[in-house]
């Protein structure tokens, strides 16, 4: 299996903390969320990795080195994830799990996804309140339906939490539909957009996560939350569970 990570983006939403720095760096605990994420992949025997990187990425790079491989987005600024998964697409035709970068998330939520038996299944986050910001999906019989942030509140079942996986016949479908919206010029949809595409021809499923933790970090309020709350929960629940924790640094 490999992993894409989505990671070009400025972050403009956080710019007092964002500046000169991606917000995949921003440390929660002792490491960046980059650093948690790359570590998670590897605890599941995923160690190859690419990275689409864009603002500042050679602050990514430094941190990263150089046992993953890096794809660069030069039209981060005008651009989102799809166009960036896009540019991966000769590294992904074989299948992969793709994760944004800016996700914090309880290990096993990626050990649901791997272990899961359907071959083309994104990460389903049931929640109670949903707004104006969050990618929400409907789902029937564990199908997706419609994933859009403009879905109605009470038409969704719950988020997607922003971890993907692709078999190589759903990489190929993904990319060919792909292809067709670049070639509209269409590229500043978010990456669920062509998800949804496809999805109505070709089945995509959704993995429920249960009550595991996780947070997607958009604004600085995100970013306080999985601070204080959301690492806390998953170290408890980690130990809890009688999971090894999964924080070992990049060397």
């Amino acid at each position: 299996m490999k992993a894409i990570i989505l990671a070009a983006g400025a972050s403009k939403r956080m710019i007092s903390l964002t500046t000169t720095l991606p917000k995949c760096l921003l440390k929660i605990g002792d490491q960046s969320l980059i650093e948690h994420q790359i570590a998670t992949l590897h605890h599941y025997g995923i160690h190859d990795i690419v990275m689409v990187t864009g603002f500042c990425e050679d602050k990514i790079k430094k941190t990263c080195g150089n046992q993953i491989r890096y794809v660069s987005n030069h039209r981060f600024a005008e651009t989102n994830s799809m166009y960036s998964l896009w540019l991966a697409k000769e590294e992904a035709r074989e299948g992969f799990v793709v994760l944004n970068a800016d996700v914090l998330f309880h290990p096993l939520i990626l050990g649901k996804l791997l272990a899961s038996p359907y071959p083309d299944a994104l990460t389903l986050s049931r929640q109670d309140e949903l707004g104006e910001e969050e990618m929400k999906i409907e789902v029937q019989s564990a199908r997706v339906v419609a994933i859009s942030k403009e879905l109605s509140p009470h038409q969704a079942d719950g988020e997607n939490v922003g971890i993907i996986k692709f078999s190589p016949q759903g990489a190929h479908l993904l990319f060919e539909k792909i292809d067709e919206l670049i070639a509209q010029g269409i590229v500043t949809k978010w990456a669920p957009f062509a998800f949804q595409q496809i999805a109505s021809y070709h089945p995509l499923y959704a993995v429920d996560i249960g009550d595991l933790p996780w947070i997607e970090i958009d604004f600085i309020e995100d970013y306080e939350r999985a601070q204080n709350e959301v690492y806390p929960r998953i170290i408890r629940y980690q130990g809890n569970e009688g999971n090894p924790l999964v924080t070992h640094k990049i060397t």
